[in-house]
Parts: structure tokens; C-alpha cells; sequence
């Protein structure tokens, strides 16, 4: 009969605990096993190995096994005390979009535009813009295959500058498919495409909300070349020094075609020749769904040229101030009378909105699929509104404190003077000490002459 080792080990000699824990080592087997030792067991200190603290069922009667010395057994102890390495992340395996159809889509979304350089995706990835977001979205979610606009054969309605807004702007691109070309014809196959709305708006921000696409658009479609009109509104608050009679009178003045390069900032790496446009509905209007009694200048065309809708805004506050008579603005439409753009500065961005852009009759716009994403997708813009509205109230009270506890007799003295101040869509406006008229001002150089001194500059660079 084999003898059994007594439990308590402390007479044991170096050498024969190392053979105890050869002999336990060699019985080990994965999880279900008898003996379990801990790590902390197999430490060295002071040159001795620890006792082991062995679970009862680990008092097995073994013979020791014969004395051999093991540096493996001490060198895994010194160890065995540290921290396990973390697991490598598995890269992620790259998606081969050769293998899979793709189809021409549309998609019309909404954005507030304040935290944003504009639309339009930019050279450097580090610029935040809307697109740049869309594309991410649509990058995490497989739906195209990278960043690059030119690999899904990406295009804009209505291009809009930093801090501007849009209420129904449109893109176009090419997006993968789980449907054959046939298949993609017949909308009885909707149900089994790519929920693409619903994959877009889990990865969005929440000032940016895509809410409706259009899987057959018609042959040949583009958001920008065949978009038939872009509508704008500027946003404003009827201050009483402002005359909206004047302004609507002014506003009437830019219907039809016009030569508008006095409203507008020449771009002379677009090398533009013809800033003739046509406005098909130019006027003033209250927003009756809006209890702050605010209006807006409501503007429709076909075309638009850069910062143009801020600076016919500019010069409709200045009539409405009564700064300018509102024959000022057919004088800046005469290009016979005034063929430089005298300086004047542009409205503000931030009230700027393009609310709605005009495309053929013929193409089908279906929502998200589901009635719980249409839910989520009301919940964010409710959301996204309360926030707003919550720092509304928050900056009319911090107003309201400061009129209180500051408004002294010498801001009311200071006010008192009456000094003119240009309204740019602001608030309280831009003051001056002295207005000079429009016609009196200094003039800007041609668009000849900036697209001249543009092209030369490029030569000079090759």
C-alpha cells in the first residue's frame, strides 16, 4: 500500500516540493482538473519556493517522482505573477466590392449646417463637413468602398457654404447591392434590398437626418445637372427700424434674368464668364408656423452663384433700414452702370437655409421601411429640436440677467446716441459712425481682371 504524504508541507525539503510539483504538473489536465494550483504558488522567494495551496482533492498518494532538478518549473514560477497579454483585435477583412452588384440611388436629407465648413467633402479629412460624415456612414456600413467621392460616382444638388443649412438637399451615388440588375427593376424586390436610410442614419450626427430615397431614379440621373430649381430661405426678425414693405418691393426687383455679378463673390479658380441667373420667385414672407413672428426672404432659381443669396440679403436689409432706396437694386443689376461691385459686407450665414431643390416629376421617393425607424427618426429631429429650443431659453434668460443686473445709466446713455447700426442678420447689428451710400463706395476689381490674375498666377506656377 503506497504511504500518504501528510497535507502540511513545511518540513519538506526544497528539492522534494519540487518534485511534488513535477509530479502534480504532470497530472494536469484543462478545467475539469483535481489540482489546482495557484500561481502565486509557484513564486520564489528568497530563493525557496512558497508552499503550494493545493485544493483538498488534491491529497492524492503519489510516489515522488525521482529527484531531478527542473530550472523550467522555476524559471515559469518567477512568471507566473504576470499580467496575461491582451488578445491581438482580428483586422478587420477587407470587403470585396467586385463581388457584388451596385445600383444608382438618391438620397434627400435635412442637416443644420452650424457646426460644419460647408457640404461639400474637402482635401483634408481632419475639415468637418456634412458629406464627410455621409461617407463615413456609409464607409462603416459597407455601402461603398471609401471616402473617395470619385469611387461611387458621387453628386451634390446645391453645394452650401459653412454654416449654412438645408431642409431637402439631394445626393446621388452608386451604393453596393444585395439584388441583381434584374432584380433591382421590380419594386416588389424593395423589401429584400438594403434598409440604406435606416444603415445611414444609426452612423449619423444628429443635426444630420437622411429621411427618404429614391432606388430607381430616372436614366442618366444627377443630383446637380438635373436638378430643374434650388429654393432658398433666409430667416429674419422683423426689428422695428426694419420696413418689409420696402423690402418687398426691392425683393420684386430680382425677378427673371439678370447679370448678378455685383451679388456675389467671384471664385477665379472656377474661371466663371456668364454670371447671368434667373430668379423665378423672389419675396418676403412671415413664417406663419413660427410664434416669434419671423420672416424670411423666400428665393427661387435656377442657379446660384457663390455667397450670391447673402449678399441679395445684405442689400434688402439696407433698404429695409432705409439706408438704401430700393432702385438700388436694379442699379446693381446694371452692369452698364455699375460694372464693379461696390464693398459691401454679406449677410450672416447662419440664417441662410436651402429649403427644398426641384427634380423631375417621374421619380419615386419611398421613406424607411420600418414603422419603429420612422419612429426613431421623428424622435431625433423632436430631440434635436428641444435641445435647441432649451438653449433658447437658457441664452433669453442669460440676456434678461444682463440687462438686469448690468444695464446702468451708462450703457442706457450709450444707447441714447442713436448710432446707426447695419443689420446683417445678427441681432443688433454691425454699428458705424457714419453710413456712406452704396454708389459712393469703393469698388471691387472686375471678374475679367480676377480671372486674368488668377490664370496668370497659374502659368507663373508651371
Amino acid at each position: 500500500m503506497v504511504q500518504q504524504l501528510p497535507p502540511d508541507y513545511s518540513n519538506w525539503t526544497k528539492d522534494d516540493l519540487i518534485k511534488r510539483i513535477q509530479s502534480l504538473e504532470s497530472c494536469l489536465i484543462p478545467s475539469d482538473t483535481k489540482y489546482n494550483v495557484a500561481s502565486e504558488d509557484l513564486t520564489q522567494s528568497n530563493g525557496s519556493v512558497q508552499k503550494s495551496s493545493l485544493s483538498p482533492s488534491a491529497e492524492s498518494s503519489t510516489n515522488l517522482p525521482p529527484a531531478t532538478s527542473s530550472p523550467s518549473i522555476i524559471a515559469s514560477s518567477s512568471t507566473s505573477n504576470e499580467s496575461p497579454k491582451a488578445p491581438k483585435q482580428k483586422k478587420k477583412k477587407e470587403m470585396d466590392f467586385s463581388k457584388f452588384t451596385t445600383r444608382k440611388v438618391a438620397i434627400r436629407f435635412a442637416y443644420l449646417g452650424w457646426n460644419y465648413n460647408g457640404l461639400a467633402i474637402q482635401a483634408t479629412p481632419d475639415v468637418p463637413t456634412v458629406e464627410l460624415e455621409i461617407l463615413k456612414a456609409f464607409q462603416r456600413t459597407r455601402i461603398v468602398p471609401s471616402l473617395d467621392t470619385a469611387d461611387c460616382d458621387f453628386s451634390r444638388c446645391g453645394r452650401t457654404d459653412k454654416g449654412v443649412s438645408a431642409m431637402r438637399q439631394v445626393i446621388s451615388l452608386r451604393v453596393r447591392s444585395v439584388l441583381s440588375v434584374e432584380e433591382q427593376q421590380d419594386p416588389a424586390n424593395d423589401s429584400r434590398e438594403l434598409d440604406y436610410l435606416r444603415m445611414l442614419n444609426s452612423h449619423l450626427p444628429n443635426d444630420i437626418i437622411a429621411y427618404e430615397i429614391c432606388l430607381r431614379p430616372p436614366p442618366g440621373f444627377d443630383a446637380r445637372f438635373s436638378c430643374t430649381y434650388r429654393h432658398y430661405r433666409y430667416y429674419f426678425y422683423p426689428r422695428p427700424d426694419l420696413n418689409i414693405d420696402r423690402m418687398q418691393e426691392a425683393a420684386k426687383l430680382f425677378l427673371g434674368k439678370h447679370d448678378f455679378r455685383n451679388f456675389c463673390k467671384v471664385d477665379a479658380s472656377k474661371q466663371i464668364t456668364n454670371f447671368e441667373r434667373e430668379m423665378i420667385q423672389s419675396s418676403i414672407e412671415r413664417d406663419v408656423n413660427n410664434h416669434e413672428n419671423a420672416y424670411y426672404f423666400n428665393l427661387r432659381g435656377t442657379a446660384f452663384l457663390w455667397h450670391q443669396v447673402r449678399s441679395m440679403m445684405a442689400v434688402l436689409f439696407l433698404v429695409g433700414q432705409g439706408l438704401e432706396a430700393p432702385s438700388i437694386v436694379s442699379d446693381l443689376l446694371d452692369i452698364t452702370k455699375m460694372p464693379r461691385r461696390p464693398v459691401y459686407e454679406m449677410a450672416a450665414d447662419y440664417p441662410l437655409v436651402l429649403y427644398d431643390c426641384g427634380f423631375p416629376n417621374n421619380m419615386e421617393w419611398v421613406s424607411l421601411k420600418s414603422q419603429e425607424s420612422l419612429e426613431n427618426l421623428y424622435n431625433s429631429a423632436f430631440n434635436l429640436k428641444h435641445e435647441y429650443w432649451m438653449k433658447s431659453c437658457m441664452a433669453e434668460t442669460l440676456r434678461d440677467i444682463v440687462h438686469t443686473d448690468a444695464f446702468g445709466p451708462a450703457i442706457s446713455e450709450y444707447r441714447q446716441q442713436k448710432k446707426t447700426r447695419v443689420n446683417t442678420g445678427q441681432g443688433y447689428g454691425k454699428p458705424i459712425t457714419n453710413y456712406r451710400p452704396v454708389h459712393k463706395r469703393e469698388l471691387l476689381e472686375t471678374p475679367e481682371v480676377v480671372n486674368a490674375r488668377w490664370r496668370e498666377k497659374k502659368k507663373k506656377q508651371t
